[in-house]
């Protein structure tokens, strides 16, 4: 069975970022998107020999820096200030996106407007007339890592879910996410008929089966 805590309220951001960062492996490389997926690395125990990319130049990114230790000459693709851990080089952005690109990455964390049950991923327009489009890196990321984990709420302000059967907003890549973390529930795109469910906050299983229009399975442990 998978473990349903449906006796307390969904995830905040933070704890979202949390569970996230738990399930990151052990001294992988990994890109953290712009937006919510930034504050993974605020997360990630010391021990974790996790190493940050920073798609603007850098390797080995700490933590938001606050306070004192803001340099405004150190920031994360976000132009968020960030720290650098021992260790930390600076490179080209080109020599950046040619990490991203050539398959150096163990794993990227991105954002989404929509995931698809067969993993495709929209995350850069809403395909509407005054949206400002924004795709950064994202399309590097999502066809250079060598896994996508995405981190989004799962309903919109007005109720409408986004993991769907079929993106309908413009595509940022086919069929390469492998884990979607929200605020209600974690989901494993597996490639074939079902979408897995691997743990659920604030809600039953039963009752995401009703609300999504995705055919869902348990994960078995």
């Amino acid at each position: 069975m998978i473990a349903q805590h449906s006796d307390r309220s969904p995830l905040g951001r933070d704890e979202m970022a949390r569970v996230l960062a738990r399930d990151i492996p052990r001294g992988a490389y990994v890109n953290l998107g712009i937006g919510q997926p930034t504050t993974v690395g605020d997360h990630l125990p010391p021990e974790s020999g996790v190493i940050l990319h920073t798609e603007n130049g850098m390797l080995g990114m700490g933590p938001a820096a606050t306070g004192d230790a803001i340099d405004p000459d150190l920031i994360n693709a976000g132009k968020f200030p960030v720290t650098e851990l021992p260790g930390a080089s600076y490179f080209h952005h080109a020599d950046s996106f040619a990490m991203m690109r050539g398959g150096h990455l163990d794993l990227c964390v991105l954002g989404a407007y929509q995931v698809s049950a067969s993993g495709d991923l929209a995350n850069w327009h809403t395909g509407e007339p005054d949206a400002i489009p924004a795709v950064g890196g994202a399309m590097d990321l999502a066809v250079g890592a060598k896994q996508v984990f995405v981190l989004m709420s799962l309903f919109t302000r007005t109720g409408e879910p986004k993991l769907v059967r079929e993106c309908t907003y413009p595509l940022t890549a086919l069929r390469c996410v492998d884990r979607i973390y929200t605020d209600v529930a974690i989901f494993e795109i597996t490639g074939g008929d079902q979408v897995l469910v691997r743990e659920t906050w604030g809600i039953s299983f039963h009752e995401l089966r009703s609300r999504l229009d995705v055919p869902l399975a348990a994960a078995t442990p």
